[in-house]
């Protein structure tokens, strides 16, 4: 255990990641580095104008998942991470792309960055996916009630899980764990929750 540095948390949007993170670091007294929403100059202009705004965003994304990844690395406690630099690269940015959302010069330019910057950084110790369906996802993000999201389109969600699952299902640069969610409150039922830790410390203590 006193290896463990880097856990990830990774999933579609509504999947729930922020909460797992949340109740993990509370449990294992582990620090989380959250995704940057509050505060972010694209995001709501980015739901707005996805085309004008695709590549601004993810620019910013990859920007910030990067210095966190630096400061897991550079510091000594345990940290869990909101989403992972992975999903920019491989999700998000090549979705806008395909999308017509964002132009081939500026994916050609983003993923370059991106590949520079991987080789600075590595796999988290373990990758946490949370798998949702789109029901699922959707009713999480209506409950939430974010103003910003309010205008994203069932297609948009249906091409990202695609994605997702073409990822994991492919990922092999460490170690991965995957939780279906669709049957589980993580949130307000503590045996859903206490089902998730059993597998977590299986992987963890598989790790060391």
């Amino acid at each position: 255990m006193s290896e463990l540095r880097h856990i990830a948390v990774t999933g579609n949007i509504g999947a729930g990641k922020t909460t797992l993170c949340e109740k993990l670091s509370k449990h294992y007294k582990w620090e989380v580095q959250y995704e940057e929403t509050e505060g972010n100059p694209y995001l709501d202009d980015f739901y707005h104008d996805m085309k004008r705004w695709s590549f601004n965003l993810q620019i910013y994304f990859l920007n910030s998942r990067y210095n966190q990844i630096l400061e897991i690395k550079q510091g000594d406690k345990v940290v869990i991470q909101d989403r992972t630099i992975y999903e920019d690269a491989y999700i998000f940015a090549p979705n806008l792309y395909e999308m017509g959302l964002m132009e081939q010069r500026d994916f050609n330019n983003y993923f370059s960055l991106f590949k520079s910057m991987l080789t600075q950084t590595g796999p988290p110790d373990l990758l946490i996916y949370l798998r949702a369906s789109i029901p699922t996802l959707v009713s999480h993000i209506q409950s939430r009630g974010r103003e910003y999201e309010g205008n994203m389109s069932l297609d948009y969600l249906r091409n990202l899980n695609d994605r997702y699952e073409n990822w994991i299902k492919n990922f092999d640069e460490g170690k991965k764990l995957i939780i279906d969610i669709d049957k589980m409150d993580l949130k307000n039922n503590p045996e859903d929750f206490a089902t998730v830790l059993e597998q977590i410390d299986a992987q963890i203590h598989g790790l060391f």
